[in-house]
């Protein structure tokens, strides 16, 4: 006999070896032991979760004379006959290849024929999604109201492209994704049953690969065991994945959560060099990142992601070197690289430009990224590594610059090259008549004009990004409110933390020496109370547009 896959050796015969689907499993029993059996049904859900295998059982189940809890018995006449090939009152039909209105009307006048050996002729129908418009009609006052005998069951992946009007008259189940648990569950007894031996981080790398599809996971495993001749090991599922080497990969990850650029593109073009393609390298950064965050946030990481434990300890590493808000920005770039792989011509340009923007946070705005860079600078601080803010550059100067006059010696005997003597130094040190003289008392900068105001705090906050660059003071000012009482500059929030930070006395002294540029003497920083009502809002932009009047609100 010719070999046969794993997906078709060890398909369920039998409800009870069903993988999950309980809610659909115990509705269908039920139906077989109280008789109500209905005449369409519609099994849809993702790829090789059980639609057909359920959808077969169920057809073997409701022509069984003697049904074992539901499921058939496989030793009645009946069963023994519906395990015939040639028997036709179970019939699988392929939409895919047989969507036409032809075939739907060969099916129409087939059906009013009685089945030969059960009680139900039964029309398991796959892929119904792909029929026209045309068959759907053809089919659809057959699907309504069927001869007594004739049962109908739809699988499909896709059920928003089915009619509403097929959708009405049908009994609707809903399939899910198989839990990794299960998965493993279901490859571990496979591999018993076939002799295989494993490592049970291998078969946790087979079920992670599976994606909640038991045929892709059993498939898998199929190939694994094919490809290992003795014990089954972790890495012999990564090469027959076709995955990029794991320590490789997590140099790449280490050079992007450390900011270093240089080494990120490096080890890109390492792995790419091996024969690995874009897309697969891609996937395993966005696992190693997944990874990355379940460690960091889980406190039952290594049971989740149930890995061999050197590789635990690196992805743990690699955790400790950045903060939540680090890793989730990385893996936003990543997924968005992914998909703009597939419309884009170089892949390979599409992935280094993430790399980089990953690796250089300082070049994205976002406000992921903003708080991450926050969170570094923070933590320098408890350190105590002193951040200051960059010195602003110098103007440019409109004038050469004068220099103080040399007043020479009137003895002859004075060497110009000595070194000077305390009363040249104490003469030379007394400023002159074209030196720069300190600003009086009484020099006040002039008021500024209404339409100046309205310009302040764009300015402010330009300056924080640019000239004076205080990405803290930038970020917290950000969303502020502002508003003029006079000459005094007011500047409102509804965060506790961020009124904080702005009162704190570094931050309120810089604040004030960059407003005192712009020529405003004096800021305040208040509280707003949350949720300010639109008229709250009107009666308070009327005040300031008319200062100095007395309005009465009624």
């Amino acid at each position: 006999m010719a070999y046969l896959a794993f997906y078709r050796t060890f398909r369920p015969i039998s409800f009870d070896t069903v993988v999950r689907q309980e809610h659909i499993v115990r509705t269908l029993k039920n139906q077989i032991s109280t008789g109500k059996i209905g005449h369409a049904y519609l099994f849809c859900g993702p790829r090789g979760t059980g639609k057909t295998t359920l959808a077969k059982i169920f057809a073997r189940a409701i022509n069984c004379e003697s049904p074992v809890d539901g499921s058939p018995c496989g030793k009645c006449a009946v069963c023994k006959s519906l395990a015939d090939g040639s028997n036709l009152d179970i019939s699988e039909i392929d939409a895919a290849s047989n969507n036409g209105v032809d075939e739907m009307r060969d099916l129409r006048e087939k059906v009013q024929y009685p089945p030969v050996a059960g009680r139900y002729k039964v029309y398991i129908i796959d892929e119904v999604h792909m029929l026209t418009a045309s068959a759907f009609n053809a089919v659809l006052k057959t699907l309504e109201e069927p001869p007594a005998h004739a049962v109908f069951i739809l699988a499909t992946t896709e059920p928003q492209k089915i009619p509403a009007t097929i959708l009405s008259r049908c009994m609707r189940f809903d399939f899910k994704l198989i839990p990794q648990k299960d998965l493993e569950g279901l490859v571990k007894d496979v591999f018993d049953k076939t002799g295989k031996s494993y490592e049970d981080e291998a078969v946790a790398a087979i079920a992670r690969a599976g994606a909640g599809s038991a045929r892709d996971c059993l498939s898998i495993a199929d190939m694994c065991a094919s490809y290992s001749t003795g014990k089954l090991t972790y890495d012999d599922v990564n090469a027959v994945l076709g995955s990029a080497d794991f320590f490789a990969v997590a140099e790449l990850m280490q050079g992007i959560l450390t900011e270093n650029a240089s080494s990120a593109l490096s080890a890109v073009e390492e792995i790419l060099s091996t024969g690995k393609s874009v897309g697969v390298l891609v996937k395993d950064l966005l696992n190693l990142a997944n990874n990355c965050a379940v460690v960091k946030i889980c406190k039952n990481a290594k049971q989740i992601v149930n890995l061999p434990a050197e590789t635990y300890e690196r992805i743990k590493n690699l955790a400790d070197c950045c903060d939540g808000h680090k890793l989730l920005r990385v893996t936003e770039i990543l997924s968005k690289a992914e998909t703009d792989m597939r419309y884009s011509l170089n892949g390979k340009i599409t992935l280094e430009t993430a790399v980089l923007k990953s690796a250089m946070p300082q070049t994205d705005y976002d406000i992921d990224a903003l708080i991450g860079r926050i969170n570094a600078l923070e933590a320098k601080l408890e350190k105590g590594v002193t951040v200051a803010p960059a010195a602003p550059k110098p103007e440019k100067e409109t004038k050469p610059e004068m220099r103080k006059p040399v007043l020479a010696e009137t003895h002859d005997d004075v060497n110009p090259f000595a070194a000077p003597t305390e009363k040249q130094a104490k003469r030379e040190v007394q400023p002159t008549m074209w030196e720069a003289q300190p600003k009086l008392a009484s020099d006040k900068p002039r008021a500024l004009r209404e339409d100046e105001k309205t310009g302040v705090f764009g300015k402010l906050l330009r300056s924080l990004r640019t000239t004076r660059k205080n990405a803290v003071l930038f970020t917290l000012c950000m969303d502020l409110g502002n508003f003029f009482e006079g000459e005094k500059l007011v500047l409102t929030t509804e965060s506790d933390a961020v009124f904080r930070g702005l009162t704190r006395a570094d931050n309120a002294a810089f604040i004030a020496e960059t407003l005192l540029e712009f020529g405003v003497p004096e800021h305040e920083v208040r509280i707003k109370k949350k949720g300010e009502s639109e008229y709250d809002k009107a009666v308070r932009e009327l005040k300031k547009n008319f200062e100095g009047i007395d309005i009465e609100i009624k």
